[in-house]
């Protein structure tokens, strides 16, 4: 599946970021689609803006927790994924990824502005956002 486009709210929540960062949250955002559509009971997603920064829900099969996109609050030339901090995602994905992705407390993984991704690792944590409720009792990273 592939994203749909890209709605002027979320366009607009992304301008006030430097054009790297701009382009990197979109990037992000098709992998978040793409994550979803590969995973087992999260359904379609839902698209808004929580804080002025571009959220995606699993409203409808409520399988997952939210996940946000924007910058950390050090830097705003830095990319983050966030996560909700009342969840064990971070500190999850901590455990496994120390060595691929950096972290901001426990709400966000910070991701590179340009380069390659490492995919599969952010796939994963993707995927453990998306089916949280669906799994949070169970080992959901390898």
């Amino acid at each position: 599946m592939t994203a749909p486009q890209v709605p002027l709210y979320i366009v607009k929540a992304v301008s006030r970021y430097p054009e790297p960062v701009r382009v990197r949250l979109l990037e992000i955002r098709k992998i978040i689609f793409a994550t979803a559509a590969e995973a087992d009971g999260v359904g379609a997603l839902t698209e808004t803006l929580k804080w002025g920064e571009p959220a995606y829900l699993t409203e409808a099969s409520q399988s997952g927790t939210t996940i946000r996109l924007g910058a950390t609050r050090s830097n705003a030339a830095e990319c983050a994924v966030l996560f909700n901090c009342k969840t064990t995602l971070v500190e999850t994905f901590r455990s496994h990824f120390a060595a691929t992705f950096a972290f901001e407390g426990n709400r966000a993984l910070v991701l590179p502005v340009t380069g390659p991704l490492a995919l599969e690792p952010l796939m994963l944590c993707l995927r453990a956002a998306l089916t949280y409720h669906l799994l949070k009792n169970t080992a959901f990273l390898p």
